[in-house]
């Protein structure tokens, strides 16, 4: 029997119970809101893009399981400093990384929620969800 959480789990509960950039960002300059309707988890992530199309300030809102949350709470400390062309560069295999812990199918489109609303902000087509 485990004694406690491994490091990544850790991590994840971590970003659920203190997640960093909860909020909204008035004025912002893209936008966008998400859904998984399997699971009823919701994102909203707000961005501040400067004039050389660096993210200045980002935030992300909303209600879901531990790892959305958690997942969104990464995601948002990364794009901090980021070029619009470095944030669309973010991928699937980027996120699922970057929580460090094996997913199901279903468990991995609830990490990938705030990345299709990072991809609807910046005006792209979400990533295919089977690559």
């Amino acid at each position: 029997m485990a004694s406690g959480p491994g490091p990544y789990q850790a991590q994840i509960l971590d970003h659920y119970k203190h997640p960093h950039n909860r909020g909204t960002l008035d004025p912002a300059t893209h936008a966008a809101r998400e859904s998984n309707p399997l699971c009823g988890d919701e994102i909203s992530l707000t961005l501040r893009v400067d004039g050389s199309d660096r993210i200045e300030d980002v935030r992300f809102d909303g209600e879901g399981c531990a790892i959305s949350m958690a997942s969104a709470s990464l995601l948002t400390d990364s794009l901090k400093g980021k070029t619009l062309a470095e944030a669309g560069a973010l991928d699937r295999v980027g996120i699922l990384k970057g929580l460090g812990v094996p997913l199901s199918s279903v468990r991995e489109q609830c990490a990938l929620l705030p990345l299709r609303a990072l991809q609807a902000a910046l005006g792209r087509p979400p990533a295919a969800q089977g690559h």
